[in-house]
């Protein structure tokens, strides 16, 4: 926590001194923003490393940071873009706390490869078939960022997804 404070801070501090540039005219903010950056994400793999390994579960990661395990396969088509998943799911967070499900909301539907969901959860949905069940980890880029949710989910927080892609329809 402490070393996320203090890349929080550099950020601020890199912020503030906008209007400088170094030996390339490059503003030095940018490096520093840079250096902050690649420390954030460093601490959420480290983070999301030790609790899947608490877990013991066994997961992949994707270009992108995405982690993830398809622990129950199905039979059925493949997901792809243009199509409607239909997807029973959880989400929660590192620590373990219980932030939407779809016990309490229902179902959750979207489009794939329109946007309107976390891209962490497009970029696992399309590696599912349908009858797969999976978990993902998002981490904070991949789920809701910055500013979080504005509801369940804090600011620059990992996610974890419970998901079983019960359908696939055409659009």
């Amino acid at each position: 926590m402490r070393a996320a404070c203090a890349i929080l801070i550099a950020l601020a501090a890199a912020a503030a001194g906008c209007n400088k540039t170094d030996q390339k005219g490059v503003p030095m903010s940018k490096e520093s923003l840079i250096r902050a950056n690649k420390g954030l994400v460093t601490i959420d793999k480290e983070r999301i490393e030790a609790f899947a390994e608490r877990h013991q579960w066994e997961m992949s990661t994707t270009e992108t940071g995405l982690w993830y395990q398809i622990y129950e396969h199905g039979t059925g088509d493949s997901a792809r873009n243009g199509l409607i998943a239909s997807l029973k799911y959880t989400v929660s967070l590192l620590d373990g706390t219980l932030c939407y499900s779809s016990d309490s909301t229902g179902e959750k539907t979207f489009l794939i490869g329109q946007g309107g969901v976390e891209s962490g959860l497009e970029e696992g949905i399309l590696l599912m078939r349908c009858g797969d069940k999976a978990r993902f980890i998002m981490p904070p880029h991949l789920a809701h960022g910055l500013p979080g949710d504005n509801d369940k989910i804090p600011p620059r927080s990992t996610i974890v997804y419970q998901v079983e892609l019960l359908n696939l329809t055409n659009h």
